[in-house]
């Protein structure tokens, strides 16, 4: 599967780092200078990146493990989706949950992108649907202690 781009940073494309990562890397495209985010604030970062992917597919974009525990930015839409009909500039929704100002400079590795398959399902209305062992029960009613 090919996914096409159009690259108006002066960054590299996303790529796969090692021969079995589910995510390619998205980087900051910040032509104007660093972006701070003090605490518990958000904002929208650009990648400068288009993209077209096949039908059938998503983008998923994800926070990155890193600057999660080191940092405390993650991803606010966690994961935030991009629909194969999208055609605008990729951007990725920070928040920094740290009692500190995070400076994000212009190529930093901010998310990671999962393209996946998926289905659109027929939506059928009925009157009832069928019972299971689980039934109703949720948020944590199948843990046991």
């Amino acid at each position: 599967m090919k996914v096409k781009f159009i690259n108006r940073s002066h960054h590299a494309l996303p790529k796969y780092e090692t021969a079995l990562s589910a995510g390619m890397d998205l980087r900051a495209y910040l032509p104007d200078g660093p972006i701070t985010l003090k605490p518990f604030e958000r904002g929208l970062v650009k990648t400068g990146l288009f993209m077209e992917l096949p039908e059938g597919y998503e983008a998923q974009v994800r926070p990155r493990s890193g600057l999660a525990l080191k940092k405390g930015i993650t991803v606010l839409n966690s994961p935030g989706t991009i629909d194969a009909d999208y055609r605008g500039e990729l951007c990725v929704i920070l928040i920094n949950l740290s009692q500190e100002e995070f400076v994000i400079n212009d190529g930093e590795r901010i998310a990671q992108m999962v393209v996946a398959r998926h289905e659109q399902a027929e939506v059928v209305e009925v009157q009832e649907i069928s019972d299971t062992e689980r039934g109703a029960g949720g948020f944590g009613h199948t843990g046991k202690n």
